[in-house]
C-alpha cells in the first residue's frame, strides 16, 4: 500500500472523523490504526505492534519538545499562582479601551514573540486570555490570533526556529545557502504576509463571517468559558499570590533570552560560528528544552526568596502545570504518530504526492501555484508544517535542475517560497496540526471549534496567494505575484467590509 492513494487514507479518515464527531483523540487513533493495517496488510496484532512502535520512536525523537512543554505548563502555573498575571490583569483593563485594543494587543506580542511558534502560541494565550475575557470577548477568536501570529511570524523571521529547519531542510550536494535562500523567501511567503494583514483587518472592522462570525455573535449574546477549563480560570482567580506586574514581564523576557541564547549555544556559536550558521544549525526542540528549565531555575529564585509564593504553593504547580499539558501533549503524541503512519518508512505519503509534482515539471511556469496546492494539501492531511517543505523543497531542486539556469534561478526562490506558504496554509487548517492543537490550547479552546471557525479565513488568504503565485510563475517576478495577490486580498476585504456586519465591536 506505500507510495500509492491509499496513503491518503489514515489521515482523510481522521478528518473527517475529526470534523463530523468533534472528538480529535478517537479520530486520530481510528486514522492511525487505519494506516497501520494498510501498512500490514491486515495483520490485526502486527497493526497494533506498528502504531506502538511508531508512537514510542515519534516521541522518543520529540521528547525535548514534551519537556519543554511540561516546563512551559509549570511556568504558567507558578505565575498564574504568584497573582502576576492578576496584576497584568488589573493594570490591561485600565489601559485596554475595548475588544479591538485587547485583539490588537495579543497580535502585537504574538509577532514580538516570533523565535519559535510552540513558544509563541503558549506564552501569548496565557498573558492575554484573562485580559480578552475580561472584554467578553470569543475564544475562538483569540485562538484565531494567536494561531495567525504564531507559525507566519516564525516562518518569515530569520532568527526562528523555522529558520533554521528551512535551512536544514535542503537535500547535500544541492550547493545552495540554506539560509540565503531563506532571506530571499521572506518578502514572497504570501500566505504569511497576507493572513497577518488579514487579521489585522478583522481585528479593526470586527467584520467576521462564516463560522467564526456565527462564534462570535452567540458569543456576545451569552460569554461562556469551555467547561473544561472553568477550573483553571477559577484557580487563577482565586490565586492569592502578592506577585506583579514585573514578576510577569521578567520571567518571559529571561525566558525568551534563553531560548534564543539555547539556539545559539546548540548550533555552535562557542565553538566559533557565525551567527546566522549557529541559528541555521541550531537544535531547536533541545534550545527551547534548556531555555525553559534555566528559566524555571530563574523564577524559583526570583519568587520564593522574596515570598512572592510560599514553598508549598510552588510545589504544587508542578502536578498543576504538567495536568494542564496533558491534552495538548497527548494530542501531539497523536499526531505525530499519525505523520509517522504516513512517512517514507511507512504509507510514504510524501513520496506518492512527489511523484505526481515530477510527472507535472513541464509546466514550469505554473509551479509555484502547483506548490503551493500540492505542499497545503499535504500539510493539512499529516498535520505537519516541517515535514511538508521538508518533502517538498527537495523535489522543487530536483525539478528546477532541469530548466535552463536563468529561468531556474528565478523560480527557486518563488517555488520554495509557496512551498514554505502552502506548509503553514494547510498547518492553519488542520485539525491534527501541532501548532493549531497548541493554539487552542493557549487560548483554553476547544479545538474543533479553533478549526472550524479558522478554515474560512485560511480559504480566504489561500485563493489570493494562488492568485498571486499563479502570476508570479507566468512572469518569473515574485515582486508583481505578490502586488497583484496584494491587490486580491484588498478586493476581499473591500466585499467583505462591504457585505458583512460587524459582529465584534
Amino acid at each position: 500500500m506505500e507510495n500509492s492513494a491509499l496513503s491518503m487514507l489514515p489521515p482523510i479518515i481522521t478528518i473527517i472523523l475529526a470534523l463530523w464527531t468533534k472528538e480529535v483523540y478517537t479520530s486520530l487513533i481510528v486514522g492511525i490504526f487505519v494506516g497501520a493495517m494498510l501498512f500490514t496488510g491486515g495483520n490485526f496484532l502486527e497493526s497494533i505492534v506498528t502504531f506502538f512502535d511508531i508512537m514510542s520512536d515519534k516521541v522518543g525523537g520529540n521528547v525535548n519538545i514534551l519537556v519543554f512543554l511540561v516546563i512551559l505548563g509549570i511556568l504558567v502555573a507558578i505565575i498564574s499562582k504568584s497573582g502576576a498575571t492578576r496584576a497584568y490583569g488589573e493594570w490591561a483593563r485600565s489601559v485596554i479601551s475595548g475588544k479591538r485594543s485587547a485583539l490588537g494587543l495579543t497580535a502585537f506580542l504574538g509577532m514580538l514573540i516570533f523565535i519559535d511558534d510552540y513558544f509563541n502560541c503558549l506564552t501569548v494565550g496565557t498573558i492575554m486570555r484573562p485580559v480578552t475575557d475580561k472584554f467578553k470577548i470569543c475564544r475562538a477568536k483569540l485562538a484565531y490570533v494567536i494561531d495567525s501570529t504564531a507559525a507566519p511570524v516564525c516562518i518569515i523571521a530569520p532568527v526562528s526556529s523555522w529558520a533554521a529547519a528551512v535551512g536544514s531542510s535542503l537535500p547535500e550536494g544541492s550547493l545552495v545557502d540554506g539560509f540565503l535562500l531563506f532571506l530571499q523567501t521572506i518578502p514572497f511567503n504570501l500566505y504569511a504576509i497576507f493572513t497577518m494583514l488579514f487579521m489585522v483587518f478583522i481585528i479593526i472592522t470586527g467584520r467576521d463571517f462564516s463560522t467564526m462570525g456565527a462564534e462570535v455573535r452567540k458569543n456576545n449574546e451569552h460569554f461562556e468559558i469551555p467547561a473544561e477549563y472553568r477550573d483553571n480560570v477559577a484557580e487563577e482567580q482565586s490565586t492569592g499570590g502578592n506577585g506583579k506586574i514585573i514578576d510577569l514581564l521578567l520571567p518571559l523576557i529571561v525566558l525568551i533570552s534563553l531560548c534564543i541564547y539555547g539556539m545559539l549555544y546548540t548550533g555552535g556559536i562557542h565553538e566559533g560560528k557565525s551567527i546566522s550558521d549557529a541559528f541555521a544549525d541550531c537544535d531547536a526542540s533541545k534550545a527551547l528544552a534548556l531555555g525553559s528549565f534555566i528559566a524555571l531555575i530563574f523564577i524559583t529564585a526570583l519568587y520564593l526568596p522574596r515570598k512572592v509564593i510560599n514553598f508549598n504553593e510552588y510545589c504544587e504547580c508542578y502536578s498543576t502545570g504538567f495536568k494542564a499539558m496533558v491534552p495538548a501533549i497527548f494530542i501531539l503524541c497523536l499526531a505525530w504518530t499519525l505523520s509517522g503512519i504516513c512517512s517514507d518508512s511507512y504509507l510514504n505519503l510524501g513520496g506518492y504526492v512527489g511523484t505526481i509534482v515530477q510527472e507535472h515539471s513541464s509546466l514550469a511556469m505554473f509551479l509555484p501555484v502547483i506548490f503551493f496546492v500540492v505542499s497545503m494539501a499535504l500539510a493539512f492531511a499529516t498535520g505537519t508544517s516541517w515535514g511538508t517543505f521538508g518533502i517538498l523543497i527537495p523535489i522543487a531542486i530536483s525539478v528546477l535542475v532541469n530548466l535552463p539556469t536563468e529561468q531556474a534561478a528565478n523560480l527557486l526562490v518563488i517555488c520554495v517560497a509557496a512551498i514554505l506558504a502552502g506548509s503553514v496554509g494547510g498547518d492553519h487548517a488542520s485539525p491534527i496540526s501541532d501548532t493549531t492543537i497548541l493554539a487552542s490550547a493557549g487560548a483554553q479552546c476547544h479545538h474543533i471549534d479553533h478549526v472550524s471557525t479558522q478554515v474560512p479565513y485560511v480559504l480566504t488568504v489561500s485563493s489570493c496567494c494562488v492568485v498571486g503565485y499563479l502570476v508570479g510563475g507566468i512572469t518569473q517576478s515574485g515582486w508583481l505575484g505578490l502586488g497583484v495577490g496584494l491587490a486580491c486580498l484588498a478586493l476581499v476585504m473591500i466585499v467583505v467590509r462591504a457585505k458583512v456586519p460587524a459582529s465584534d465591536v
